[in-house]
């Protein structure tokens, strides 16, 4: 698949992942503060008696207004900002889902929490299958570095963009075209005025904590002891639970069982191989993200938030110790 999209002129950008995770947490939280500040207003209704505004039609325009930016300018600099825009028109769009699955035009669709975490996790596994499971080509590498002479050329580097620029071009390595891409890069004249790049600040900040917290080799292993908790929390919950059905507890069951598995899978290899152990511990955090919480989901609404969250800060962890172990092992 890689080759074919190369051959057919498509390239990966080796920020994609920092731009679709930015699209998409910008989405959960719209949707969270959206239906946070309705709840906190009694539910206005925008527009007057007979008119209504639905944010439905606020999210078109924001996922519009994010198209002109990408059609309008070439080289990487409005992606950040369209990347956001559009999740955050994304979130209004999709936290109506329950009135377009309704005969009623049901705003308040009891599984319209499910719905919406089942679409979260489609793009968030679609996002995966593109750019997670392999890394990017020496090809790749140089096509993200002649993307962004694009935008030197026109407005000049700053500092951070010519070593960003100059970086892409290492990891390319010796390839086809390196040489040309290389004299490119140092035409280029310098220019210390460029628009900031929210998604690549949040990034650097997030990776930058979770180093630091890995360093204190306790915190991978609380992780994992929360993880465990989590699960077992999950089961507690669901059985509590009066109008837990069979599916949902057997779902449940199910998520965390094999979450359960994959952690003493991974205590049995984190000795041998570290960074194998800890990649079984990430696969335990997948399973419940896509199979523990979906059901939960279905049977708590917006309560299961919290176990998602929770979630999301385990996997950002393990991810982190990971990848330290990877470093650890190429240096």
């Amino acid at each position: 698949m890689r080759r074919a999209l190369l051959r057919l002129g498509l390239p990966r950008d080796p920020a994609a992942t920092r731009y679709l995770s930015a699209f998409l947490v910008s989405a959960v939280v719209t949707v969270m503060a959206v239906r946070a500040l309705l709840a906190a207003t009694g539910y206005p209704q925008v527009g007057g008696e007979h008119l209504h505004l639905s944010h439905v039609l606020w999210g078109g325009l924001a996922m519009a207004l994010a198209f002109v930016l990408l059609f309008s300018f070439l080289g990487p600099v409005t992606r950040p900002f369209a990347a956001v825009l559009g999740g955050i028109g994304f979130g209004l769009f999709v936290d109506e889902i329950g009135k377009f699955v309704t005969s009623d035009y049901d705003y308040f669709y009891a599984p319209t929490a499910t719905l919406v975490y089942l679409v979260i996790v489609g793009f968030a596994l679609l996002s995966e299958a593109l750019h997670g499971r392999r890394p990017p080509t020496p090809q790749e590498y140089l096509a993200a570095a002649a993307d962004a002479a694009v935008a030197g050329i026109a407005g000049g580097f700053s500092p951070r963009a010519r070593r960003h620029a100059h970086k892409l071009l290492e990891r390319a390595g010796d390839v086809r075209g390196r040489d040309e891409v290389a004299a490119l890069l140092d035409a280029v004249v310098d220019d210390r005025d460029e628009l900031p790049d929210p998604t690549t600040a949040v990034a650097d900040f997030v990776v930058r904590t979770l180093h630091h917290l890995v360093r204190a080799r306790w915190v991978p292993t609380l992780a994992v002891v929360v993880l465990l908790g989590t699960a077992a929390g999950a089961v507690w919950r669901v059985v509590q639970h009066e109008d837990a059905s069979g599916l949902v507890l057997g779902g449940v069951l199910v998520g965390a069982g094999l979450t359960l598995a994959l952690c003493i899978g991974g205590l049995v290899l984190v000795g041998g191989d570290r960074e194998r152990g800890y990649r079984w511990f990430r696969r335990a955090v997948l399973v419940s993200l896509l199979v523990t919480q979906v059901f939960l989901f279905r049977l708590d609404e917006w309560g299961a938030s919290i176990g998602l969250v929770v979630d999301l800060l385990v996997l950002g962890l393990l991810a982190a110790e990971i990848d330290v172990q990877r470093r650890a092992r190429e240096e």
